[in-house]
């Protein structure tokens, strides 16, 4: 049962404020915590935002001894009605630099709202002078986290931060973008041209194409979803890459399986010849780009996998 802002007594209020500051502090240390290895600069940023909020509790518990002893009562802000509701920090793992930092915004938006409306609420007039204080603050905390940011994000350490950033989204985006397109785009010519020249059917070599794009990527989202967690690779999201590779196998499939909802069959095989001399291009250039493989030796190696699958299929298909 959620009580009203408004119903609330000045104990109660006090209380409100030790937990939320010692909430916000503990999640700063956790962000600062999950960012340490891949953005040591942002960490120390929350690791100091940390300490004030930890400052703010201390203050906040020497007023609620003075007026009402040692015993706080157990009152947080989900059992109060107005405030944001907050995911548990364990949903949203693995934590981004940019989602730790716009999370770090609504928090100190919230305490400023909190406090002026705390202020408002009570009579004692130290517990008052003391949550204005604390308002002024958090109303400049964003400020202060921008003096925080110029502090420890210096051009260095940004530049290794981007350098960071990059390594991961080449991990958990790339690389397995990468693996599925490829699986994709190379496993499915063999049964998809297989079935087109058994049949001379452009329907029936849909349908194959359509099964074995979907099936492909199914079972290579859950292999990769199921290699690891990421908790010692920094790989990142077991889901997001199953979700990514599934996702980047089926498209591979599905991009030269589509030509053969054209009727015609000379015209469907030749349009699907072509998406599949461009797909091994993209594969070719994102392995030159991201991979840092020369270009001429990634489309050999590709082009050369791909043409020997497409052959087989048109053999096998044709015999």
């Amino acid at each position: 049962m959620q009580k009203q802002f408004k119903d609330l007594t000045e104990r109660e209020i006090l209380a409100l404020a030790i937990q939320n500051e010692e909430e916000d502090g503990r999640i700063y240390g956790e962000f600062a915590d999950a960012l340490r290895e891949a953005y040591p600069a942002t960490a120390d940023m929350f690791e100091e935002m940390r300490a004030d909020e930890a400052g703010h509790r201390d203050r906040l518990f020497e007023q609620f001894r003075g007026r009402f002893g040692e015993h706080i009562p157990p009152i947080r802000r989900e059992h109060v009605k107005g405030f944001l509701q907050r995911r548990p920090l364990w949903l949203v793992r693995p934590l981004g630099v940019n989602a730790a930092r716009k999370h770090a915004q609504v928090m100190e938006m919230e305490a400023v709202r909190f406090y002026q409306r705390a202020a408002d609420r009570v009579t004692h007039a130290g517990t008052r002078e003391l949550l204005n204080k604390l308002a002024d603050e958090e109303r400049k905390h964003t400020e202060t986290a921008g003096n925080l940011q110029e502090k420890h994000l210096t051009e260095h350490a940004r530049a290794a931060e981007a350098e960071s950033h990059k390594k991961l989204f080449l991990l958990q985006v790339i690389q397995p973008g990468l693996a599925g397109l490829m699986d994709g785009s190379v496993s499915t010519l063999a049964p998809l041209f297989a079935a087109a020249y058994a049949s001379h059917k452009t329907w029936e070599a849909f349908l194959v194409g359509m099964a074995a794009s979907l099936g492909a990527g199914i079972s290579m989202g859950f292999a990769e979803a199921l290699s690891d967690d990421g908790s010692l690779t920094g790989r990142g999201s077991p889901w997001i890459r199953g979700g990514v590779t599934g996702a980047m196998t089926t498209a591979g499939g599905l991009g030269h399986t589509l030509p053969f909802l054209i009727h015609t069959f000379h015209v469907a095989i030749t349009v699907a010849a072509i998406v599949v001399a461009v797909e091994l291009g993209v594969i070719s250039f994102v392995r030159h780009k991201y991979m840092d493989t020369p270009f001429l030796q990634a489309a050999f190696q590709v082009v050369v996998g791909g043409v020997l699958v497409f052959i087989t299929g048109i053999l096998i298909g044709s015999s």
